[in-house]
């Protein structure tokens, strides 16, 4: 399983999901067809589908043309959504398989908004999986509560994608990590691992490359908002339960001015 970025617009990345047996391909996102479709031929791949995370247009405004330029392609998206050219809706636990040796779940991440998809992705024994969570986990932060609840983000972020293998290597739908990693250090300014990460990903975006993907694992150890079980941070803010403290950590990202 390769996987390659491919960035767009201002700050968004699609994906290219690569089964190496046979050349086939879905792309995550591709809000710039175009540029997706010449990645895929640069890397010699067959596009076949198209997942998209949720409606929100720079993540499923290619999916017209990208039908245009890919004649019969499928493009899959949640059934709750409202996905803009969608052909196939898909549900939390539903399965996809991609080529010889991938294999895709959906995973119902609402909050952000209300049909959210993220894509877990598995490829052969001793391949480390990735999931594809677009605007619900960033490196370091999470999507603004537009269509749902801080219950409903606590439940996709510290539930479903928490219990995912921490290995699983992290590809969100936009570059925020730096001011996210910023962020972040107002709530726990003694984490070393924020510390570092941030120094890391500053180094990286100077010379223009990506911070992702992130690991589950360097998630639970950096992210605010996945970190809300811990007491101290709960006692920082004046919360009672990890509920309340996800709620008032995005209320002050909200406001935030760094």
């Amino acid at each position: 399983m390769k996987i390659f970025h491919v960035p767009c617009l201002q700050d968004n990345y699609s994906y290219l999901i690569i089964d190496e047996s046979t050349g086939d391909a879905a792309a995550v996102d591709p809000v710039e067809p175009e540029k997706v479709i010449q990645s895929a031929e640069h890397h010699h791949a067959k596009i076949k589908f198209v997942l998209t995370t949720h409606h929100h247009s720079d993540h499923a405004g290619g999916n017209e043309k990208m039908k245009q330029l890919v004649p019969g392609i499928k493009v899959y998206g949640g059934s709750l959504d409202k996905v803009k050219g969608c052909t196939d809706a898909v549900d939390n636990g539903d399965t996809l398989s991609l080529g010889q040796n991938i294999n895709i779940l959906a995973l119902h991440t609402p909050c952000h908004t209300k049909g959210h998809i993220s894509y877990y992705v598995t490829g052969k024994d001793g391949e480390t999986p990735a999931v594809f969570t677009g605007d619900t986990l960033f490196v370091a932060g999470c999507g603004k509560f537009f269509e749902g609840t801080a219950e409903q983000m606590h439940q996709s972020l510290c539930v479903t994608l928490a219990s995912l293998p921490k290995p699983t290597q992290v590809y969100c739908g936009h570059e925020y990590t730096v001011k996210n990693l910023e962020f972040a250090l107002t709530v726990e300014p003694n984490n070393e691992k924020i510390q570092q990460k941030l120094s890391w990903a500053r180094q990286q975006r100077q010379a223009n490359l990506p911070t992702i993907p992130s690991t589950l694992e360097e998630e639970l150890e950096t992210n605010p908002f996945m970190r809300v079980n811990n007491p101290e941070i709960q006692e920082k803010l004046g919360c009672k339960s990890p509920i309340d403290t996800l709620r008032e950590i995005r209320n002050k990202k909200d406001q935030w001015r760094g």
